[in-house]
């Protein structure tokens, strides 16, 4: 499944860091090409994109408490 938006931290609407597919980031110079939940340790990868150019640009280990939307097709 693909995931949409992802919150990072323990309080979803407090603290939390929310990330979504298509968000600009880095002063708007990136954008989020994709969010991926890493299959053997069950880790979070948020890949960035600019241009032509795909990069990982930040990975979150499985021990952070982290909330997971995926897109939902019908």
């Amino acid at each position: 499944m693909d995931i949409r938006k992802i919150a990072i931290g323990p309080d979803y609407k407090g603290g939390a860091m929310h990330y979504i597919v298509g968000q600009n980031v880095l002063n708007n110079q990136y954008t989020i090409h994709l969010i991926r939940q890493d299959k053997e340790d069950g880790g979070i990868q948020i890949w960035i994109e600019q241009d032509d150019e795909v990069v990982l640009w930040k990975r979150f280990t499985n021990t952070m408490p982290v909330s997971i939307e995926y897109n939902i097709n019908f």
